[in-house]
């Protein structure tokens, strides 16, 4: 079964993005949306467990959340608008939200 993971949270201030690619199953995809895009940001720990794992990582970024924090993607992640979003909740399984 496959999940979509959505984490929205700056992940300098807690550790669901590392709780989150600790549970991550090979089907499953993580979409970084509000402060969670900062994970990006280069030359940081989240990015550097991101990057780790880009291989098999399915990584998508709301790209307006992205843009507004000024943060470039690197290739191994995939820019969505919102009906992409809402799309990729239709084609997952089942959707976790970290609150």
């Amino acid at each position: 079964m496959s999940t979509l993971h959505v984490l929205s949270h700056s992940p300098f201030t807690d550790t669901r993005l590392n709780s989150c690619l600790r549970l991550l199953g090979s089907a499953d995809a993580i979409l970084l949306c509000g402060d969670a895009t900062y994970a990006l940001s280069a030359s940081t720990a989240p990015r550097q467990a991101l990057e780790a794992r880009a291989d098999n990582l399915l990584l998508f970024v709301l790209d307006e959340d992205a843009k507004a924090r000024n943060l470039p993607l690197p290739k191994w992640a995939t820019a969505v608008d919102y009906p992409r979003f809402v799309a990729l909740s239709v084609q997952y399984d089942k959707v976790n939200t970290w609150l």
